[in-house]
């Protein structure tokens, strides 16, 4: 029997996405006019399920890219749990030879399981799991929300899934997503199990 179901998206594109720049937790943009029109796709492909919560970050386009949902007068609530990774310097800083050096580093530091290692003024993603095994805490301490629609962000959302499904960090490359990709997640009281997997047919164009 199905307790609860996550519904997990990451937050629609960012001018910053669209040039490749790193957002982080420190930078609070808004969606641009593609993220807006997915958005309302996502909307429009999932307006009949009946939400009893939405949980986003403190970042402002978490909730624009669910904001139809609120709309609805759905209750929501902010978890700084759910922010972003804070990639400390090198937020907002245009893609340099030495800045993809640096990030390929990190991420071979990562997948290698050096899970403490982080930019100056940034996080670990072990820091990162701290605030996030808060926030689940927080998000399943209500039996009563059952269709639950969580909007966060890439990297926070590889470490989360990892999190749920009980995978060490150092897989967190194993979770794929784009802007206003979902994962659908299911609990049966005793685990999680992913029930859909970087679903993006709501994105597509018919």
């Amino acid at each position: 029997m199905i307790l609860k179901t996550l519904y997990i998206v990451r937050h629609g594109q960012t001018d910053l996405n669209k040039q490749g720049i790193v957002q982080g937790r420190g930078m609070n943009t808004d969606l641009n006019q593609e993220g807006r029109l997915q958005a309302q796709m996502f909307y429009d492909a999932y307006k009949h399920i009946p939400f009893d919560k939405i949980y986003i970050s403190e970042l402002k386009r978490t909730q624009q890219s669910i904001q139809p949902f609120i709309d609805l007068g759905i209750s929501f609530e902010k978890l700084s749990g759910l922010d972003e990774l804070a990639w400390g310097i090198h937020e907002g800083q245009r893609s340099t030879p030495e800045t993809k050096a640096a990030f390929l580093k990190v991420m071979r530091d990562w997948t290698s399981g050096r899970l403490d290692s982080k930019f100056e003024k940034g996080e670990s993603p072990n820091e990162v799991k701290i605030r996030q095994e808060e926030a689940l805490k927080i998000i399943m301490s209500h039996p009563e929300e059952q269709n639950v629609l969580i909007c966060m962000h890439g990297r926070a959302m590889r470490l989360f899934l990892c999190l749920l499904t009980e995978q060490p960090l150092t897989k967190m490359e194993t979770f794929p997503h784009q802007n206003l990709v979902l994962y659908k997640v299911t609990f049966d009281g005793s685990r999680f199990e992913i029930a859909d997997f970087n679903n993006s047919i709501h994105l597509q164009v018919h």
